[in-house]
């Protein structure tokens, strides 16, 4: 029994692995370990305390501990004081006045704040407190100590709010700045609830949520990230970033996630980057070229939506087919572009489609039946010799097939890498155009994540599409992003702003020098965030959602990054282990 009782408690053990090999104090800071800590302690603030006062500092990238101690004082013996007080300050403003010296306004500010405090602690409105505020700072060395010393002590006197260390008492300092709920300074302000209130560390912007995915870190106050895009007024988003900083490993991560949680996904990947991650989780992929054996047919008459008039189908995928082939065609004459709609229509005709009557089970037409029909019609011949490239030239396999491809998964990915520079926007129109109808024709949950969303800038028929698409995407449930690392060609087209404008999720990562004064236009950002975005590591940047923004840190597991990785070295090495 002697023995047993002698044996140190499991808790004792702990203490010992845990705790600091010493602890050194001197009078302007302590040694913990080889870490250094100096503690600060406000001692006087302004008049008025603005709102949000305490954000700058509670949001310090540097490690750093605040301690807030609020003690309410019994009323009565408050307003007891401030009667004494108030009195004090009537006969010293009595006395000036009548020795005929000239007034002074601190005297009488000083006693209409104490009538005011007087009244509202009377009438109950408000609680009289004592504050006491510990800001403790950590650093490896003495130098690093005192540059952020004075960069806590410039901010804060900034707000003509001053602080001074707790010399030689640095140690109590910091047991009060510990979770130990122990005042060891006592150095406190007496403040009503008003001016408590403004700084409470509920200032740091925070974006957890019980829905939705994670994102991210947020950087700000290490809190998860995790948002559901469907909750805002749409589910749009944009994401900014140049080459490498990680936009597209942040858009595959956001896919496996989203299909985690019931959403579909569609991608049109302009680079060949989604392959991979398609194989991984079973989705289909499409590979869209000249040489391809899946085609896409943009003449395909869309599914009819139930409560929705074959009619007003038609002619709305009309217009649009009136769009793409005034891609193909160039630059085309008011007198051509009326010709085009009336061949357009008379090609779906010569099928027994026609507005009105009933098209179902028909066989659509393909482009090489519109080349035809403008060939006999007067005026349309140059149309028609424009066209043959695409119906018997050498881009004859692209769009002149009939649609052989089956959509029918939750993951779908498009590629357009081995197409030739100049088809590139056609691809992306057909292909939008193909999953505009498939959206529209059944109402689900899906996001359409479009890369290099700056190839449809380039000609306003693309670009119209593309912003009528995301405008009107929250009427079918659908959500999309559009990515791009050329910001100043996706802005320099008229529909790049209102894009912006109604996709209220934006994520911003590092931005090349050249262009950060177009992204910070765009996006009202201040200096401080224009310099994040220019010194900005891989994977970290700026999120928006809706009116809230948080500076995030893009995490991923061991097993989403070996699904998602682009990294060259990563990936030989997986061969090699392989």
């Amino acid at each position: 029994m002697e023995e047993s009782s002698k044996q140190e408690s499991p808790l004792g053990n702990i203490a010992k692995v845990i705790a600091p090999a010493g602890v050194e104090v001197t009078p302007n800071h302590v040694k913990i370990g080889s870490k250094l800590v100096k503690t600060f302690f406000i001692l006087s603030y302004p008049r008025y305390l603005a709102t949000g006062w305490f954000e700058p500092l509670v949001n310090l990238p540097n490690l750093l501990d605040i301690s807030i101690f609020v003690t309410p004082m019994d009323t009565g013996n408050a307003l007891r004081n401030l009667r004494r007080k108030a009195a004090q300050l009537e006969s010293q403003i009595a006395d000036t006045e009548e020795k005929g010296l000239v007034r002074d306004p601190l005297l009488e500010t000083a006693l209409r704040d104490v009538e005011s405090l007087r009244d509202t602690l009377q009438q109950s409105e408000e609680r009289l407190f004592d504050t006491a505020v510990y800001i403790a700072v950590y650093a490896d060395t003495e130098d690093e100590l005192a540059r952020l010393e004075g960069q806590v002590t410039s901010l804060m006197e900034s707000k003509l709010i001053y602080i001074k260390p707790a010399l030689f008492e640095q140690l109590e300092g910091l047991m009060s700045i510990f979770p130990f709920n122990s005042d060891k300074l006592s150095i406190t302000t007496s403040m009503n609830s008003g001016p408590i209130s403004s700084f409470f560390p509920f200032v740091s912007e925070d974006l957890t949520s019980n829905d939705g995915i994670m994102y991210g870190i947020n950087r700000h106050n290490n809190s998860l990230v995790i948002f559901d895009r469907f909750s805002l007024e749409n589910a749009n988003q944009v994401i900014f970033a140049k080459s490498g900083s990680g936009k597209s490993y942040a858009t595959k991560l956001e896919i496996v996630r989203s299909l985690m949680i019931g959403t579909d996904v569609i991608v049109i990947d302009p680079e060949n980057e989604y392959e991979r991650l398609a194989h991984a989780l079973g989705g289909s992929f499409f590979n869209i070229s000249l040489s391809s054996e899946e085609h896409v047919n943009p003449f395909d008459i869309p599914i009819i939506p139930e409560g929705e008039s074959p009619s007003d189908i038609l002619r709305s995928h009309i217009v649009n087919l009136s769009s793409l082939v005034k891609l193909m065609l160039g630059k085309i004459t008011p007198e051509e572009d009326s010709l085009l709609d009336r061949a357009i229509t008379e090609t779906y005709a010569s099928r027994e489609i026609v507005v009105g009557e009933d098209f179902s089970g028909k066989e659509p037409p393909l482009l090489e039946d519109l080349e035809t029909i403008l060939r006999n019609l007067e005026g349309g011949r140059a149309m028609a010799e424009r066209l043959y490239k695409y119906t018997k030239g050498s881009f004859a396999g692209f769009v002149n097939q009939h649609t052989n491809i089956d959509i029918n998964n939750r993951l779908i990915v498009f590629s357009i890498r081995d197409l030739e520079e100049e088809l590139r926007p056609i691809a992306m129109f057909v292909v939008l155009n193909f999953i505009w109808n498939l959206i529209r024709a059944k109402l689900k949950r899906r996001i359409l994540m479009i890369d290099e969303a700056w190839i449809m800038m380039k000609n306003d028929d693309s670009a119209t599409f593309l912003f009528g698409l995301v405008k009107r995407a929250r009427k079918y449930y659908l959500g999309v992003s559009t990515i791009t690392q050329d910001v100043e060609d996706f802005l320099r087209s008229p529909y790049g702003r209102p894009i912006i404008t109604n996709s209220s999720v934006q994520l911003l990562l590092k931005q090349a020098p050249a262009t950060i004064d177009i992204v910070a236009k765009a996006f009202d950002l201040t200096e401080a965030e224009k310099g994040m975005l220019l010194g900005a590591e891989v994977g970290t940047g700026l999120f928006f959602a809706g009116k809230k923004h948080v500076a995030l840190q893009i995490i991923a597991s061991y097993f989403e990054d070996q699904m998602i990785t682009t990294n060259p070295e990563q990936l030989l090495e997986e061969d090699k282990a392989e």
